[in-house]
């Protein structure tokens, strides 16, 4: 099966070499190849035969996946909330899109797609919005920016954190930005160019062979891209790249383009470090009390008011529905409260509500129920949910309204009122992002997951300790 950035490689090395010494076999589609045979007065090379089919096969596999793969990669213009940045998507529409083009015909060493959310499997990518490149805003910049994930997978037990950086980065980054920059350079309209990419990494976690996604992010002003893809020297591109932003799974990281380059600002690091204990003052004290007083200052509050988190939800809308549509069948999402964002303890809360069943058999105290709903169901949606929410988000955190009920028991008569302590029961879990990111990557329990966060049964916030309450009849 022919993906969109496969291609016939058989056809293409055996039309490069040949069969044996001599001139590089042509592969002309049909019957032309027997038709110039016969014109000579020779039959048939049964190779050539082969390489004809080959070569139809080929084509029409290529043909079917562009059928499929010849969507636009630009949003439309709509899609851009800031009217400033949709007035340029229309204006530059047909440049984007022929930039998209090009991107999606280069070949890459493995399959990369335009996408509008990180770090799908490939099942859900091929089912996915491939629509990426747009204008946005970067650090005060207009930028060209696009969104993609990168289907190469790399051994964490081969290949370091930085050689896998520089690997997508050459791989995947710099061949996007010699397709983006020439096409856009003399733009009065663009200031600089941005990306976000995703590969893969396997290793081993908890002894077991898994495989997980990093994101890498680049941007760049737009005569340090022009200098990076004109460069003549590795020197020349090292100074254009450290010239510009480059984050690694959303911290700032140091891209080098080869270990020589790393030695080298290490080397220099360590002179720089030499000398300022050197220059350091007597008084070390009064350095660290000056150092505290220049911290960086607290962020300002988040603004929960209505109108703030519905531009927060219309802003992730799509990748809102996409997370609904792919969880639903785990999660049980209540479907006459569709997820939205919602302000609690002067933070904004991605809301979902669930249905939450537990056994008919099961007894005990509320805060058995919270804790049953949150090991037996809640706890099971966290990993799969972060799995799309990578990066920096425009809210705080993930929260869960479910409603526990028990199931029926065996002949159990449906009019039968249940008495209160087999009533249903409103509990919900707001998890901060950072302790979501924790529990995802299996540093963090459940225990302190729930500790990090807090708990409403029936609107009223407790203290749950998941084991006590487990053990609890009452």
């Amino acid at each position: 099966m022919f993906t969109r950035k496969s291609k016939c490689w058989f056809v293409e090395l055996v039309s490069k070499i040949g069969f044996g010494k001599g001139a590089a076999l042509a592969v002309p589609p049909g019957a032309a190849i027997d038709a110039a045979l016969a014109a000579a007065g020779q039959q048939p090379d049964p190779r050539q035969r082969f390489l004809k089919h080959a070569a139809l096969l080929c084509l029409t596999g290529i043909m079917a996946a562009s059928s499929t793969r010849a969507a636009a990669q630009a949003l439309t213009p709509a899609e851009i909330k800031s009217p400033d940045l949709r007035a340029l998507q229309e204006k530059y529409m047909q440049q984007l899109e022929a930039v998209g083009a090009e991107i999606q015909g280069h070949i890459f060493p493995f399959p990369f797609y335009f996408s509008r959310v990180l770090d799908l499997e490939l099942a859900q990518q091929e089912r996915a919005d491939q629509r990426s490149l747009r204008f946005d805003n970067y650090g005060g910049m207009t930028v060209i920016e696009l969104t993609g994930n990168y289907f190469g997978a790399y051994s964490t037990e081969l290949v370091n954190k930085s050689h896998r950086a520089l690997r997508t980065f050459q791989d995947v980054m710099l061949p996007i930005l010699e397709l983006e920059v020439p096409a856009f350079k003399n733009n009065p309209d663009v200031e600089g160019f941005a990306m976000e990419i995703s590969h893969h990494i396997r290793g081993k976690m908890m002894g077991m062979n898994a495989e997980r996604p990093e994101n890498l992010v680049l941007a760049l002003s737009k005569d340090a891209a022009v200098r990076l893809v004109t460069a003549k020297t590795e020197n020349d591109r090292q100074a254009a790249l450290l010239d510009g932003h480059f984050y690694f799974n959303g911290e700032p990281f140091l891209l080098y383009l080869s270990d020589r380059a790393a030695q080298e600002a290490a080397e220099k690091l360590d002179r720089g470090d030499s000398g300022a204990k050197n220059s350091a003052p007597a008084n070390p004290s009064s350095g660290a009390r000056s150092g505290a007083r220049t911290s960086a200052p607290a962020a300002p509050p988040r603004d929960t008011s209505p109108e703030a988190l519905a531009k927060i939800q219309a802003a992730d809308q799509k990748m809102i529905d996409l997370v609904a549509k792919e969880l639903d069948p785990q999660a049980h999402f209540v479907s006459y409260a569709p997820p939205a964002v919602i302000a609690f303890r002067k933070n904004a809360y991605l809301e979902f509500s669930v249905d939450t069943t537990l056994p008919a058999t099961t007894t005990g105290s509320r805060y058995k129920m919270a804790a049953l709903a949150f090991d037996d169901h809640i706890s099971h949606l966290v990993r799969p949910m972060m799995a799309y929410l990578k990066g920096d988000l425009d809210f705080d955190g993930i929260a869960f309204s479910t409603t526990i009920h028990r199931g029926e028991k065996s002949g159990e008569k449906s009019e039968e009122k249940p008495d209160s302590a087999q009533a249903s029961q409103a509990v919900e879990f707001f998890f901060p992002t950072d302790a979501l990111r924790c529990y995802e990557a299996y540093d963090c329990t459940g225990q302190q997951l729930i500790d990090q966060g807090a708990v409403l049964i029936n609107g009223e916030r407790i203290g749950l300790d998941l084991q006590m309450a487990e053990g609890s009849e009452h």
